[in-house]
C-alpha cells in the first residue's frame, strides 16, 4: 500500500511585523506537500474539543464581504502572475469559517488546536471535493485589503496564494472587535469519476501496458464479487484483506489505491508483460477513509 501523500502536520507560528502597521499583524502558513512534508515544524494552540465541532455559523458571525474581497484580491494576484484563478468552494469556506471562529474563541492563530482535527480531515468533513493537496493561511488584520497585502509580503503565505497547483479556495473571516481573523483554505481538486468510468480508465491502462510490452491484448471479463473485494479494502483501510487473500489463491492480483485510476501502480509493468496471460477483471470502490480523508479509488485487478 502506498504511503498517503498527506500527513497531519502543522506549521510553526510566524510573526509578520510590518513597519507601517501598529500593532504588528500576525499570520501563519501551512502547505501540505505531495511528499507528505510540511514547510515548517509544528506548534499547537489550545482549544476545548467542543469548539472544533462548531455547527453552521450564523451569517452575522463572519464577514461575507471581506471573504469575497480577499478571494477577488487573491485571483487578481494570481492573474498578474500568469496563474489560473482559484474557484470558490462552499465546503472549504465552511471549514475555514469554523476554524476562524476557533481562533476568535482562543484569541490566537494556529492550524490545529487541541481537540481539533488536522487540516486534511477538517476540509474533508465539509467538502465533497477530492483533494490531493491542501494548504492554509491564517492571519489577523483590520481589513481585507491590508490582510491580503500583508500575506503577499510574507514568502510562505505568498507561496500558498500563488501556488500553481491549487485550483480551489475557501475563505473564513470572523470578527473580534475591530480585528479580522482570517483563514484561507486552498486545495488541488481532482476530477471525479463514476465507478464505471474508473474501470474504463483502468482498462485503457491495461491495454496500453500490454502494447508497450509487445504482448497480445487481453480479454476483459466480469468476475463476481470483485467490487465487493475492492470495498473490503476500503472498509478496512488496507490492501491485504481476507477477501483479497482468498482471490490471490486463484488469480494474480494487483491491488492499489489511486487518485487517477487511469494510471497503474509502479511495478505493474512486469506483471502485465507476462505472455501467458489471457484475461483480466477489474473491481473498484470509491471511499473516504482515515488514510484518505478526501477519498480515493480502491482497485483490484485480477489477471488470469
Amino acid at each position: 500500500m502506498r504511503n498517503p501523500t498527506r500527513l497531519t502536520l502543522m506549521a510553526v507560528l510566524l510573526a509578520l511585523s510590518v513597519a507601517w502597521v501598529l500593532p504588528p499583524v500576525y499570520s501563519d502558513a501551512l502547505s501540505e506537500r505531495p511528499d507528505g512534508a510540511s514547510a515548517q515544524p509544528s506548534q499547537r494552540g489550545t482549544l476545548k474539543p467542543v469548539a472544533s465541532t462548531t455547527p453552521d455559523i450564523p451569517f452575522h458571525e463572519y464577514d461575507f464581504q471581506a471573504e469575497q474581497r480577499m478571494i477577488e484580491l487573491a485571483n487578481q494576484s494570481r492573474m498578474q502572475a500568469g496563474l489560473q484563478a482559484l474557484k470558490y468552494d462552499s465546503g472549504l469556506s465552511r471549514a475555514a469559517r469554523i476554524h476562524a471562529q476557533a481562533m476568535v474563541a482562543t484569541h490566537q492563530l494556529s492550524h490545529q488546536f487541541d481537540g481539533e482535527a488536522a487540516l486534511p480531515q477538517r476540509l474533508a468533513a465539509e467538502t465533497r471535493l477530492q483533494l490531493d493537496r491542501e494548504g492554509e493561511n491564517v492571519a489577523f488584520d483590520y481589513n481585507a485589503d491590508d490582510g491580503h497585502k500583508h500575506l503577499m509580503l510574507s514568502p510562505p503565505h505568498r507561496a500558498n496564494l500563488l501556488n500553481p497547483e491549487y485550483n480551489v479556495v475557501g475563505l473564513g473571516v470572523a470578527h473580534s472587535g475591530d480585528r479580522l481573523y482570517i483563514v484561507e483554505d486552498f486545495g488541488h481538486a481532482l476530477p471525479t469519476f463514476s465507478l464505471a468510468e474508473a474501470k474504463t480508465r483502468v482498462s485503457s491502462a491495461v491495454t496500453q501496458a500490454r502494447r508497450q510490452a509487445s504482448q497480445h491484448e487481453l480479454q476483459q471479463r466480469e468476475l463476481a464479487n470483485l467490487d465487493e473485494a475492492a470495498c473490503s479494502m476500503a472498509k478496512e483501510d488496507k490492501l491485504g484483506t481476507s477477501s483479497i487473500h482468498q482471490l490471490a489463491q486463484r488469480y494474480t492480483l494487483l491491488t492499489f489505491t489511486s487518485l487517477s485510476p487511469g494510471t497503474l501502480p509502479a511495478g505493474a509493468s512486469q506483471a502485465m508483460a507476462r505472455p501467458t496471460l489471457r484475461s483480466y477483471s477489474i473491481g473498484a470502490c470509491y471511499a473516504r477513509t482515515n488514510t484518505y480523508p478526501t477519498g480515493v479509488y480502491w482497485i483490484v485487478l485480477a489477471l488470469d
